[in-house]
């Protein structure tokens, strides 16, 4: 992904492909197919900046936080943070500097904390394995922190357990945590998708003054096109596993150019719309299983617009602004 700025980028990931084998159908005696789970994508990640990576479910927004995480090695490609690569480190300093500097935050509060653990362990736990305080220098840590995210009075919402708390107020704590490991480079994998609509808008803010005041970095997962707008400078709109449309955010939401980022904005509610949105596609497909040898534009099945050359040629990225691509075989 390419970006107008001539900043050094503190993550960067380049031509990820990533394969999985499954079941074909027969069960274990009808042998393994591979699937493409991502093809071909890259980005960049700026200090004090998020990058939104929005698309439907299955597109292979989350196999990259997992590849991030490690989690997957990629079929090829890299992933490097602040030159070094991911998956290949060459110490256990590299190592423990990486999963102490990119952490992800979940999607599901309920389950990203300890049940049988107080916030105060919660937050001292990562405090003693990578800053070494002392007891008095942690308390103090752990209360500037509890006011960062917003979970007040700390000396009483610290003693808690998570079973205590709300799910906005599980989801602060464990931003806490990722603060009190120390992360510069955040993967938030759709973290207000499970929260009640009226305490989104709180944690999408806090995250905001992580990255105005601390320059954090994010990569925001979601498939919710108008948080991603209001969040995020730059987007990847992704459509089964492959870069459609990618560059300066406003850009991409005000003038879709990609007939799937077009479907994308106008199935998002718009409260001051006043007739049925007409949704931009052909039929109601699911998304396209793509393999090594699919040929082709992978929307092509849905698509108003598609042709012939469409179901044979996979489109190449084209510059229709600065900073901002698009692939289509009708641009």
């Amino acid at each position: 992904m390419s970006d107008a700025t001539s900043r050094k980028p503190i993550f960067e990931a380049k031509n990820i492909i990533m394969d999985f084998k499954v079941q074909k159908r027969g069960g274990i005696f009808g042998g393994t197919k591979t699937l493409r789970a991502l093809n071909d994508v890259s980005f960049s990640m700026y200090e004090g900046e998020s990058l939104a990576v929005v698309g439907e479910s299955g597109c292979g927004k989350s196999t990259l936080c997992r590849i991030a995480m490690r989690v997957h090695e990629p079929t090829s490609g890299s992933m490097t943070y602040n030159d070094m690569d991911v998956h290949h480190f060459r110490s256990k300093q590299e190592y423990k500097l990486y999963r102490k500097k990119v952490q992800m935050i979940f999607q599901d509060p309920f389950s990203s904390l300890n049940p049988l653990h107080s916030i105060n362990y919660t937050l001292s736990r990562p405090l003693k394995l990578y800053h070494h305080l002392s007891r008095a220098q942690m308390d103090a840590r752990i209360d500037e922190i509890m006011e960062t995210v917003g979970l007040l009075p700390a000396q009483e919402q610290k003693r808690k357990y998570p079973h205590q708390l709300s799910g906005g107020q599980k989801q602060r704590a464990f931003i806490g945590k990722v603060l009190a490991i120390g992360a510069d480079v955040i993967f938030a994998d759709e973290p207000t998708s499970m929260l009640d609509v009226s305490i989104r808008l709180g944690v999408l803010n806090l995250l905001n003054k992580m990255k105005f005041e601390q320059k954090k970095s994010f990569l925001y997962i979601t498939h919710d096109i108008a948080t991603a707008r209001y969040f995020s400078e730059r987007i990847i709109v992704l459509y089964c596993g492959h870069m459609v449309e990618w560059g300066d955010v406003d850009k991409v939401v005000k003038t879709p150019v990609h007939p799937y980022t077009q479907l994308l904005i106008s199935a998002a509610p718009d409260p001051e719309r006043e007739t049925v949105a007409e949704l931009k596609e052909k039929g109601r497909s699911e998304i396209s299983q793509w393999t090594p040898e699919s040929k082709g534009c992978p929307f092509a099945p849905r698509c108003l617009k598609a042709t012939d050359i469409c179901y044979r040629h996979f489109p190449e990225a084209v510059e229709v602004d600065t900073g901002r691509f698009v692939r289509c075989n009708h641009i």
